[in-house]
């Protein structure tokens, strides 16, 4: 089926970021993948090739670009190649939308040059220990000062891709008990310097899948936070959280999706290859029978995936629907991942082989950003159920 969503621009982006990869990224990234980690000066080669300031304003270093379809791109060249850019993705698709919409004339001024150059690369602290999707139910405070300089942040998350590079990372702290009729009063975000007193990094946590991708525990014990580094207004974060989970969560069912069809590719690249029998794997009429219900079922994805990008740029993506998005592309992706390492064999479950990689990496789907049952749950509610 033919696509329209990239133009003649977005075409030649993909050929610049494809010939990157394949000169700066496929040659080494064993190495980061034994590492768990990528290098962070390979982050200045993203900045220096244009990734971090697509949507930030000419007049802050970028390139102005309100679109997601470049990230897009990204997505499905680093899915069709079997690597990652590492935690950096946090940096653009979760902390850059808060910058944008909730900095100030002077914040915009001091963070996004940085940002765009790579010099701050940024995460974003939302889940603790113990309370994993109740955002509601977080302990981490912040009090303002006696002086009202600044707010004394003490607390702990977890789960922090990019948390080990990150130089400022956007912590959500509760300000202000919870009322009597919301819970979801109280909480505000912070533009936390990781250089502070008083902060700290802890485990690097040993994770399934996603290896290279920076993931840690951070701990604040009286950090202090300069007021002119409070994001938005206080007591108001949690509804700021809530109105860029849609952009989150288009995000992951993108990035699905292009897992799918790079193990769909995997998948036919070896069973071509492949003989058993005296024959090849891709012969026998199982193997066409499931390459072709899984290439089906990409075609799906990959229109749910496109339509909610168009919308997403058009400022028009619901919450439901992004919750429909992600849970159909991850369940997608999952079947089809599944389908793709069983047509390996037994070295599907080798990690040297990228179907192993990319079956691991593709189990936190269903999982962060919200799971599988909570966009049930947001698109029953939207059902009128």
């Amino acid at each position: 089926m033919r696509r329209t969503v990239f133009n003649e621009d977005h075409e030649a982006f993909r050929e610049t970021l494809r010939a990157f990869i394949e000169a700066e990224v496929v040659p080494v990234h064993e190495e980061w993948f034994a590492a768990g980690q990528v290098p962070r000066e390979f982050y200045y080669k993203l900045a220096e090739l244009g990734l971090f300031g697509i949507s930030v304003p000419e007049e802050f270093g970028g390139a102005g670009i309100e679109s997601h379809k470049f990230e897009a791109i990204q997505y499905e060249e680093t899915a069709r190649a079997g690597v990652s850019f590492g935690g950096s993705g946090v940096h653009v698709l979760l902390a850059l939308p808060y910058i944008k919409a909730l900095g100030t004339d002077e914040q915009k001024k001091r963070y996004l040059e940085k940002f765009v150059s790579a010099e701050e690369m940024w995460a974003l602290a939302m889940t603790e220990p113990g309370t994993g999707s109740d955002l509601a139910g977080m302990k981490t405070t912040a009090k303002l000062s006696e002086d009202g300089t600044h707010y004394v942040l003490n607390g702990s998350k977890t789960f922090i891709t990019g948390g080990v590079h990150a130089d400022r990372v956007i912590v959500c702290a509760r300000t202000s008990a919870p009322t009597a009729d919301d819970r979801r009063f109280g909480i505000s975000l912070f533009a936390v310097d990781t250089k502070s007193e008083g902060y700290s990094i802890g485990r690097k946590l040993d994770k399934l899948g996603l290896k290279t991708s920076d993931t840690a525990e951070l701990a604040f014990v009286d950090v202090k936070v300069p007021v002119e580094d409070l994001l938005g207004e206080e007591n108001k974060g949690f509804y700021y959280l809530g109105s860029n989970l849609p952009s989150e969560r288009w995000g992951i069912a993108y990035g699905a999706y292009a897992q799918a069809k790079a193990a769909v590719r995997f998948a036919k690249e070896y069973v071509q290859d492949r003989t058993v029998f005296g024959k090849t794997v891709a012969s026998f009429q199982n193997t066409k029978f499931e390459l072709a219900a899984c290439q089906a079922e990409v075609d799906a994805a990959e229109a749910v995936a496109d339509r909610a990008l168009e919308a997403l740029d058009a400022g028009e993506l619901t919450a439901a629907e992004a919750a429909s998005a992600k849970l159909f592309n991850t369940e997608v992706a999952h079947r089809v991942i599944d389908k793709c390492l069983q047509l390996h064999g037994g070295y599907g479950f080798m990690n040297e082989y990228p179907i192993a990689r990319l079956y691991a990496d593709n189990r936190v789907n269903r999982i962060y950003g919200g799971t599988s049952e909570v966009m049930k749950m947001i698109i029953a509610k939207n059902m009128g159920l």
